[in-house]
């Protein structure tokens, strides 16, 4: 019961912070970028203060006695995390920052910690959210992210191809990522047969 108190005020905390995310696919939300990131940050100080909190409710040789009831709410926080520093630097957070950013363990031997299949599962959701992402950059005009995505993509899922994902939830995760480069690949193809693709790389250039 008290696990579940604490998950319940992480998994608003979470909400809220998807709410505030969200903004950045409407039209004008790309100029917001830094100051909904900004926000999000803020948002992270309250998730340490609830992941305190929860260490506290069970012994801390437990853990995965309990992992079910916070399994969910840990994948969905990895994934916002993930996803604010991709939108401040288009980089691809490690397992490290990411327990950092959320006040826990990236070592298992320390206590409460972020599962290496619980870090993967939130990196996949930041993929679908990034195709996503790339579709409502051309939509507002942006046609050079899309090819950033594109690339930031491809090496994702190089990566993964790398890895013998055992844990059949993980490996279907996986199996949506195919989807995710395809539908980027697709923006991309388009942005090429209109000619815009070439404005892009010259915008890229240009911001370099």
């Amino acid at each position: 019961q008290e696990i579940r108190k604490v998950v319940q005020a992480l998994e608003q905390t979470a909400r809220e912070m998807l709410t505030l995310l969200q903004g950045v696919h409407q039209g004008p939300g790309f100029q917001h970028i830094p100051k909904k990131c900004q926000k999000a940050r803020e948002h992270f100080s309250t998730v340490r203060t609830q992941m305190e909190s929860l260490k506290t409710k069970f012994p801390a040789d437990q853990y995965y006695r309990f992992h079910e009831h916070w399994r969910f709410v840990l994948q969905r926080l990895v994934f916002l995390a993930a996803f604010v520093v991709y939108l401040e630097s288009e980089t691809l957070v490690t397992r490290e920052a990411v327990a950092e950013i959320l006040g826990i363990e990236a070592d298992r031997e320390r206590g409460f910690h972020l599962d290496i299949e619980d870090y993967l599962s939130g990196v996949l959701t930041l993929a679908s959210e990034l195709a996503r992402l790339a579709v409502n950059s051309v939509t507002a005009g942006d046609y050079s992210r899309p090819l950033r995505i594109s690339a930031f993509i491809n090496e994702l899922d190089s990566g993964f191809r790398l890895l013998n994902l055992k844990n059949d939830s993980l490996r279907k995760r996986y199996d949506g990522l195919k989807y995710d480069v395809k539908k980027i690949e697709e923006v991309v193809y388009d942005l090429s047969i209109r000619g815009l693709n070439k404005e892009a790389t010259v915008g890229v250039g240009g911001e370099k």
